[in-house]
């Protein structure tokens, strides 16, 4: 017995330049294409082969004062446990079908954890990573390594290590979490995996530093006798102290006028993987930047697309056509090709630092694999 599928598109001639003239024998044959699943290149070429990039998502800006309200709410009334496993709340790009996708290939949101509550452990072979805008007291626990999180820190985690989180304060605490998503999701590749139910005492005990910053965070010395194994980076913690001197460092050379500097009042650090020079991740880039007040970055655009979030600071960020005012922890997202620009602004209160200071995760490494990776800076 023979089953009829329903058919999956239409096509249509249409009259344009460079098109066949539509007549019935092209509708005709059009039915025939139908019939037998094919589609002419000639129909969907301006779609599949565009002049440049044309991203499906869009600039777009999450509030984080808005974030973190929410987040307390789900606090209340969502527990954290086996089924949902984590309280995090991912954005959702407004043009993206309502995926919980940030862009096509990024996914990030805020995570939020109640005092005393375990997150349990699980892994994964999506890539992922934490940063902490603000806050401290909780800690991650990878393959059996206890991981302190702070203010500043960043907290990379390649693919397949078991990982669960655990707040011992009398407060919540929240972050944001990058990961790969989208992009596994468009593989078929991933695998998931629950892990125990409870973790060892030894790992609920909260160390000053974790074994792998004590093996691999002391920059420029390589231990010999440790694997750095396959995947990502073997240092499971950034410390914002290192990042904040690093950044104020360039800046003070730029004075002095020995230069060191992206542009003029901005300085930039990549995390990458003190083994190899490589990024921290194999599919996710993650960086650093300060904008001192009153200075504007160049207009760049880049293919593949970034998440910022705003670590410090106040000022203006132009993507696209859309233009932001902004302040710590606000989260905003640049896709594909759209030209990206930063300001430094006055502080909006006295604690604000005097520069802008912007956290940014990108899916550069896979553009650059696939010899995919094209950057321009625009004129003013």
């Amino acid at each position: 017995m023979s089953t009829t599928l329903p058919t999956p598109f239409r096509l249509t001639a249409v009259d344009g330049p460079d098109q066949p003239e539509p007549t019935p024998a092209l509708e005709h044959l059009y039915r025939g294409f139908e019939q037998e699943l094919l589609v002419p290149l000639w129909t969907e070429i301006g779609d599949l082969m565009p002049l440049h990039p044309r991203s499906r998502a869009v600039p777009h800006l999450w509030r984080w004062e808005r974030l973190v309200e929410l987040a307390a709410r789900a606090g209340d009334l969502v527990p954290v446990g086996r089924g949902g496993e984590r309280r995090a709340i991912a954005l959702a790009n407004p043009t993206l079908a309502g995926r919980p996708f940030a862009t096509p290939t990024l996914w990030a949101a805020i995570q939020y954890l109640m005092p005393g509550e375990d997150a349990p452990e699980h892994r994964h072979t999506q890539h992922a990573f934490r940063f902490v805008v603000e806050g401290e007291g909780v800690w991650t626990v990878v393959g059996g390594d206890p991981v302190p999180m702070r203010r500043g820190d960043f907290l990379p985690q390649a693919g397949w290590n078991w990982h669960a989180h655990h707040n011992a304060t009398d407060a919540p605490m929240a972050w944001i979490d990058g990961l790969d998503i989208p992009l596994q999701h468009l593989t078929e590749a991933q695998f998931f995996e629950f892990g125990r139910e409870e973790i060892s005492d030894a790992e609920r005990i909260e160390p000053e530093r974790s074994r792998s910053e004590r093996l691999w965070g002391h920059p420029g010395l390589r231990p010999l006798a440790a694997s750095a194994g396959s995947r990502g980076t073997p240092l499971l913690a950034y410390r914002w102290e290192h990042t904040d001197r690093a950044l104020t460092d360039q800046l003070r050379l730029e004075q002095e006028g020995f230069g060191g500097t992206v542009e003029a009042g901005h300085a930039a650090v990549r995390f990458t993987n003190p083994a190899d020079g490589s990024d921290v991740l194999p599919t996710i880039r993650a960086e650093f930047h300060r904008v001192v007040r009153g200075a504007e970055t160049t207009p760049v655009r880049e293919t593949g697309s970034s998440v910022y979030q705003v670590f410090d600071g106040s000022g203006t960020v132009t993507v696209g056509d859309q233009r932001w005012s902004v302040t710590r922890g606000d989260l905003f997202v640049v896709p594909s090709w759209e030209p990206f620009s930063a300001r430094s602004e006055a502080g909006r209160t006295d604690s604000d630092a005097g520069h802008l200071d912007l956290f940014r995760f990108s899916d550069a490494p896979v553009f650059e694999a696939l010899g995919l990776d094209r950057t321009q800076k625009d004129s003013r």
